[in-house]
């Protein structure tokens, strides 16, 4: 389909009129304009049901619309009227589909049967729930537990990602690899290394307390947008926000509040960040050292005029670990080199300092453009040791905050989506049910890759996700998947994961979080975990998309009654029927964390999980919180292929889409619309290389392991970036993401830094296929 496109700088601000107008086009295209608004009323309230979009904390007393733009899109596209019913997989073969492009597969509505895939016909045909389950488990039992990966995609209630891991681990494997592997496991390895725990240890009350907000590598106004609330709050107080970004992020710029008649009317908006600095891709590991020296150097003057000091020497003396090794480094790195990897001025980085210096309280926030890198570990710890310098970890206000993504990823890492079995108290698991629990650790989202493109998987359950879609490599994944022997995706939309077809094959159709889910003893509700481990309950409110949908927590059962010998200890049945019987359990499991599970689960503001660090007890291998030195100042200087020809590509979302989710066309924030096949440029770069605004190039990743991965058909498009860097959407590019460049130690992706070149349009190289739009669907 041919969509109109044009590419003009867009001058308003996050917020605003932009995105009440985005907000009214998706609940009209949607078919819910009405329903669809009163459902809005009753996200991210205490009694209603919690945002199936991203994670960011939910307050005790919420806004009268407590929700941003990309929150309610998520919303309107799982209450949309259009369905998937086996009719429609009737008139469509899977080839067929795999046409269409990603907006218009999901587009077609809520899958409304359990299918099976029948390879004679090419077509996905309905089947009963029993025979689905009864085939899934005849397979499941035919092959080897290490032989099979149990993913979970992050919109999982706490109830259900519990049962699944529990399933996994009484099936005998530990294989459970999630979209947490994909972004912030780097947090889950470097945090326990330097404080002791695996999360961040703030809350929204530290939002209020703060006089100081540092900003690393997360896109607010696209990403998280209910954390502009806080940060005009804070701005409003003359907290100064210093920001570390590539790209300039309209929401890190300016915000319209939509809940302000004045500003709305009055065309008013809120300045964000006092400093902005747009460090190189995979700079900030430079640019944090370059912080940290200006820093001692500012101590250095305080002492020499008998002034108080700007470190603080008595949290240092009995708080930390290693102080002595990262002074000595960060004083021996000269500022020239370090000016040189974070493509910021010395001045840049003093003004940062000094603002950091005069900070009492401070706020260290960061997301997937720190995570995502070869030194993605490390450049964590960076941010801890530069908050460890002033004591800003353990006191109101300060802390290191890293932005979780999809709704309930750190809810179901908590209790048990882990492949790492030490993070899981299998001693009392076993105890409690009965079983003897793996102990070998399984495989994380790159392994599981790797597995399956080696030939070493031969099963795949994904409880929701775009697996395919998501993770790198997919010239190669995708015929390596056709391989497995078993494939099972529970989901709730279409979309390319579900396309690719294994040797036996199905689909099975979930209620979602905002229909209620009505069990043998009522209506039930869930549990969500946000950023800041609070746990909500969440009760939902529609009516389900199909009769013959099931819960999340039934597919599990019934999966798991299919697969594995009676357990008098378990009665998965009743779980289903109560999911307070699964708290109860979970309660058991976790009793620190989880002590009266069903009697907190209704507390305004959820109720706090707690964390150690927050206390400064450091559970740690020396008892105290840990300095660490990097190896490098170049998050990336590994990578192969340098020179002036090679750039470092960073993927992006859209203003348009959360995750693999794609709901339009458009990049407000950007000026792009009616395209994502757009790759934003310095225009230093494009005159050195002599390309012209509007010219089509391919993208050529720069390896030596034999793999051509070429993408053709990019528009140039300048950009304010950093010169040497470009910038292009995800998930679209992943086939540019070899699936060996990722984090060291914690193997995450190194989607934020992907060495390639620029193929001119008479460069002979092979084209890799796009796929064609498809019409849009009837129905809403």
């Amino acid at each position: 389909m041919n969509r109109k496109q044009s590419f003009k700088p867009y001058n308003a601000p996050a917020g605003g009129w932009g995105s009440v107008n985005s907000l009214r086009n998706i609940l009209l295209r949607e078919g819910v304009p009405v329903s669809g608004a009163i459902a809005l009323m009753e996200q991210n309230k205490p009694t209603g049901f919690q945002c199936v979009s991203c994670s960011w904390s939910k307050p005790a007393n919420p806004l009268a619309f407590e929700y941003c733009e990309n929150g309610a899109k998520a919303t309107a596209w799982e209450i949309t009227t259009a369905r998937v019913t086996p009719e429609f997989f009737a008139e469509h073969t899977v080839s067929e589909l795999r046409g269409w492009e990603d907006y218009y597969l999901e587009q077609a509505g809520r899958i409304t049967h359990p299918m099976r895939y029948d390879h004679g016909q090419d077509k996905y045909l309905p089947v009963s729930w029993e025979s689905a389950f009864a085939e899934i488990g005849q397979e499941l039992r035919a092959l080897e537990p290490n032989q099979v990966a149990f993913y979970a995609s992050g919109r999982a209630s706490i109830e259900a990602s519990y049962m699944y891991a529990l399933l996994a681990r009484m099936y005998g494997t530990n294989n459970l690899p999630d979209s947490s592997n994909m972004c912030h496991e780097s947090t889950s390895v470097a945090l326990p290394k330097s404080i002791g725990v695996t999360v961040g240890t703030t809350t929204l009350e530290d939002f209020e307390k703060t006089d100081g907000i540092f900003f690393f590598g997360q896109n607010v106004g696209s990403n998280s947008p209910r954390m502009l609330h806080q940060l005009q709050a804070a701005s409003r107080r003359d907290v100064p926000i210093v920001t570390f970004n590539p790209l300039r992020e309209r929401g890190l710029e300016r915000f319209a509040n939509p809940q302000s008649p004045k500003e709305m009317l009055g065309g008013q908006s809120t300045r964000i960040s006092t400093q902005y600095h747009q460090v190189k891709t995979g700079g900030d590991i430079a640019a944090i050292a370059g912080i940290c020296k200006a820093i001692f150097a500012l101590d250095d003057k305080a002492q020499a005029e008998g002034a108080p000091r700007v470190l603080d020497t008595k949290f240092i003396a009995e708080e930390t670990h290693g102080f002595e090794a990262f002074e000595a480094y960060i004083r021996a790195q000269s500022w020239n080199k370090l000016v040189l990897r974070a493509g910021l001025s010395q001045n840049a980085l003093e003004a940062a300092a000094a603002v950091y210096a005069r900070c009492d309280a401070v706020l260290g926030i960061y997301g997937m453009g720190i995570t995502q890198h070869r030194a993605g570990v490390q450049a964590v710890q960076q941010i801890v040791n530069l908050l460890l310098l002033r004591g800003n970890i353990g006191k109101p206000g300060a802390g290191v905050c890293p932005v979780r993504g999809h709704s309930n990823v750190q809810g179901q890492r908590t209790v048990g989506i882990s492949e790492k079995p030490q993070m899981v108290p299998l001693d009392r698991m076993r105890d409690q049910f009965g079983f003897e629990p793996p102990r070998d650790t399984g495989v994380n989202t790159v392994e599981a890759c790797e597995a399956i493109i080696d030939g070493r998987m031969r099963g795949f359950i994904g409880l929701g996700g775009n697996f395919l879609r998501a993770v790198p490599d997919r010239s190669l994944m995708e015929p390596a998947w056709q391989r497995l022997r078993l494939n099972v995706q529970v989901a709730t939309k279409l979309n390319r994961n579900h396309l690719v077809p294994s040797e036996v094959n199905y689909l099975l159709p979930c209620r979602g979080r905002i229909e209620i889910d009505e069990q043998a003893t009522g209506k039930q509700a869930v549990a969500i975990e946000d950023t800041s481990s609070c746990i909500h309950g969440s009760r939902g409110m529609r009516e389900p998309a199909s009769p013959h949908l099931l819960s999340e927590p039934a597919i599990v059962a019934g999966i798991a009654k299919a697969t594995l010998p009676y357990n008098p200890k378990l009665d998965w049945d009743a779980w289903v029927g109560d999911y307070g019987l699964v708290r109860d359990a979970i309660a058991e499991s976790y009793p620190k964390d989880f002590h009266d599970f069903n009697q907190r689960l209704w507390e305004p503001g959820g109720f706090y999980r707690g964390n150690a660090a927050r206390l400064r007890h450091w559970n740690t291998d020396t008892g105290r919180a840990n300095f660490a030195v990097p190896d490098s100042l170049d998050e990336d200087e590994d990578m192969p292929g340098e020179g002036p020809q090679v750039f470092r590509l960073m993927t992006l979302r859209s203003n348009d889409q959360f995750n693999t989710t794609i709901y339009g066309y458009d990049d407000r924030f950007r000026g792009v619309n009616g395209t994502r096949m757009v790759v934003f440029i310095n225009r230093l770069d494009m005159d050195r290389l002599g390309l012209t605004e509007g010219q089509m190039v391919g993208l050529q990743t720069v390896a030596d392991d034999g793999v051509d991965r070429t993408m053709q058909g990019f528009r140039v498009t300048p950009y304010n970036i950093p010169e040497g860097c470009l910038g292009a959407y995800y998930p679209e590019t992943n086939v540019l993401l070899p699936v060996w460049h990722y984090a060291l130690e914690s193997k995450v992706p190194a989607a934020k830094s992907i060495p390639v070149r620029i193929l001119m349009p008479d460069a002979a190289i092979p084209n890799v296929p796009q796929a064609a739009a498809a019409p849009a669907m009837a129905g809403e």
